[in-house]
């Protein structure tokens, strides 16, 4: 619990690790400031923010009164981690035994495997002419993969870990948000869309979707201001490569 004044603050963009963070506030019911970091123009290679993050990435959360005391906490999995043992919440993360090492495996199955898969699957989707190279075939075959593995073991349980609902359920769903724009057909998948259902039913997800709704429209605007050079740093490429089109990757 908070007893201080001090408010939290969200340093992101509309992005699935932004969101995992977002979800992860709403069930705790934590207030926060949110500050937009516009990636496509740069701005996370500016000191300011490198002082927050070295790595130039959001999601970054400070918490002035937690007991991080202000120091800058990056890469979504550790935040999810220090939100859940901060404020108390072991029915997200249990403390100790075999539960807790249940929803910490699937978090890094996550943190691991889906997310840099996923991602990796994203920039073929945006350079059209390469998604039939061998590499973005392989990305795409190893999504898929991943898609069937969370439907049959979803078909085993109704949460990712035996334990129930956890930050391993939170982490994941913003990923799957990109399962049609993946080409993934849901009559295919129709235990993790069961899940889906159940993680949108809950206040917790609604609330921190209207929240993530300005880091989506910050986005959307610098989207169309975003150039070739600030793509390549984006895309952390030292030479300009292929032209991208981003029009597969837009959220309303």
């Amino acid at each position: 619990m908070r007893i201080g004044t001090d408010m939290i603050e969200l340093y992101g963009c509309g992005s699935p690790n932004v969101r995992k963070v977002a979800i992860m506030l709403a069930e705790l019911d934590l207030p926060y400031s949110q500050h937009y970091v516009a990636v496509l123009n740069g701005a996370q290679f500016e000191p300011a923010f490198l002082a927050l993050n070295p790595l130039g990435r959001v999601p970054v959360l400070v918490d002035p009164e937690g007991p991080a005391q202000g120091d800058p906490i990056f890469e979504s999995g550790a935040i999810l981690i220090y939100l859940a043992e901060a404020y108390g919440r072991p029915d997200l993360l249990p403390a100790d035994g075999a539960d807790r090492y249940q929803v910490m495996k699937w978090l890094m199955l996550q943190m691991g495997n889906i997310g840099p898969i996923f991602g990796q699957h994203n920039h073929f989707l945006i350079t059209p002419d390469h998604a039939q190279s061998y590499a973005g075939q392989r990305y795409r075959e190893q999504a898929a993969r991943l898609y069937r593995l969370l439907d049959a073991e979803l078909a085993k349980r109704p949460w990712l870990a035996d334990y129930g609902y956890s930050i391993a359920d939170i982490a994941t769903y913003p990923w799957v948000l990109y399962c049609e724009r993946h080409g993934m057909e849901w009559a295919d998948l129709p235990h993790l869309h069961a899940w889906m259902d159940r993680i949108e039913a809950r206040p917790a997800v609604q609330e921190a979707d209207q929240m993530m709704k300005k880091f989506v429209a910050d986005d959307a605007a610098h989207i169309a201001t975003a150039t070739q050079e600030t793509f390549d740093r984006f895309f952390w490429r030292q030479a300009s490569g292929p032209g991208v089109d981003l029009s597969p990757m837009k959220v309303s």
